[in-house]
C-alpha cells in the first residue's frame, strides 16, 4: 500500500481505538465501519489481519449463507465482545447468491415433480432445503449493523470486503455506516520497493528502472508481485526473482495486448464507472461544503443584525 495511504489508516485506527469519551460526547455507538474494494489478489484480506494486529483486535468471521434468518443474525452479533473486528468478505455474494441458490433449487425441485413417482422425493428435498436456507435479508443486514440494537456495544469495527463495488447497494455502504471506504488496488512502483525490502532484502537494484516503468503500465496484483519476488529455491537470489518479475510483466503486457476486443470493452466500462462514482463522491462534497458555508454565512448575519 502506499506509504501515505497506510500510515492515515493507521492515525485513523488509534484515534477509534482511544475514542470511548468522544464518541460518548457525541451520543454515537463505539463504533466503525469499512469497506475494502478492489480486485482479487489485492490484500484485502491481510489488510483486516494486519488491523487485527495493529489494535490487538480479535476477529469474527461472518458467513452470512449459512445464517439462519435476521433474528439469528442479531444474536450472533450481540454475542461478540468488545474490541473486536466483525468481517463479511464478499458481500456482494453474500447477499446474492442466496436469492440464486433459491431459484436454482426451485427450478430443480419442479423438474423432479414432473417425473413420475418422484413427487414425494422431491417434496422432502425442498422441505430439508428450505431448513438449510438463509432467510437474512438485506434491510434484516442494515438494521443488525446499524440499528437501535448497535448502541448496546462497544468498541467494534465491521469490515465489508467485495471485488465488485458497483453491485452493492448504496443503502449498505453509505457514509456512516460503512465510514471509510478504502480501494485495495494493483500494485505500483512503491508498494513494489516494499515487497522487495521483505521478501528479497533489497532496497535498490539496477532492474528497478524497467520495473518502475512495467508496474505503472501493467495492472498486476500485489500477491502476484509477491509470488514473483519469493524465491523457490536456496539458488535463487535477488536478481533471479526479479528478472522473474520483469518477465512475468512483459508476458502480461503481451497478453493484454492479444486480449479479445469484449474484454477490453468490459475493462473499459470498469474504469468508466469506477471514473463516475468518484466524480459524483466529489460533486456531493462540494454540494456538503457549500451547504456548510451557507449556514455559517447565515448564522453571521443573523449575528450582525443582533
Amino acid at each position: 500500500m502506499d506509504p501515505e495511504k497506510k500510515e492515515g489508516i493507521r492515525k485513523e485506527l488509534v484515534k477509534f481505538s482511544k475514542g470511548k469519551d468522544y464518541y460518548k460526547k457525541v451520543g454515537k455507538p463505539w463504533k466503525r465501519g469499512y469497506l475494502l474494494f478492489g480486485p482479487p489478489g489485492t490484500g484485502k484480506s491481510t489488510m483486516i489481519s494486519a488491523m487485527a494486529n495493529f489494535l490487538e483486535y480479535d476477529v469474527y468471521d461472518l458467513e452470512l449463507t449459512t445464517v439462519k434468518d435476521n433474528s439469528d443474525l442479531k444474536r450472533l452479533l450481540l454475542d461478540t465482545k468488545r474490541k473486536s473486528i466483525i468481517v463479511i468478505e464478499d458481500i456482494d455474494c453474500s447477499l446474492g447468491v442466496t436469492g440464486q441458490k433459491r431459484k436454482k433449487e426451485e427450478e430443480e425441485d419442479q423438474e423432479e415433480e414432473d417425473e413420475k413417482g418422484k413427487k414425494k422425493k422431491a417434496s422432502e428435498k425442498a422441505f430439508y432445503e428450505e431448513g438449510k436456507r438463509s432467510r437474512v435479508t438485506l434491510s434484516g443486514l442494515l438494521n443488525a449493523i446499524d440499528g437501535l440494537w448497535s448502541a448496546c456495544s462497544d468498541e467494534k469495527i465491521m469490515v465489508f470486503t467485495t471485488n465488485f463495488v458497483e453491485n452493492l447497494d448504496p443503502a449498505l455502504i453509505r457514509r456512516g455506516r460503512m465510514g471509510n471506504h478504502i480501494e485495495m488496488g494493483y500494485c505500483r512502483f512503491e508498494a513494489f520497493k516494499v515487497l522487495a525490502k521483505n521478501y528479497l532484502e533489497v532496497e535498490t537494484h539496477e532492474l528497478y528502472g524497467e520495473i518502475e516503468r512495467l508496474v505503472e503500465e501493467i495492472d498486476m496484483s500485489p500477491a502476484d508481485v509477491a509470488e514473483n519476488l519469493m524465491p523457490k529455491s536456496d539458488e535463487e537470489d535477488a536478481e533471479v526473482c526479479l528478472m522473474r518479475l520483469v518477465k512475468s510483466l512483459e508476458e502480461e503486457r503481451e497478453n493484454l495486448r492479444t486480449l479479445p476486443e469484449e474484454e477490453v470493452k468490459k475493462k473499459a466500462e470498469w474504469e468508466a464507472r469506477k471514473l463516475k462514482k468518484k466524480k459524483k463522491a466529489d460533486q456531493e462534497e462540494k454540494k456538503k461544503k457549500k451547504a456548510d458555508l451557507e449556514v455559517k454565512e447565515k448564522a453571521a448575519h443573523q449575528e450582525e443584525r443582533k
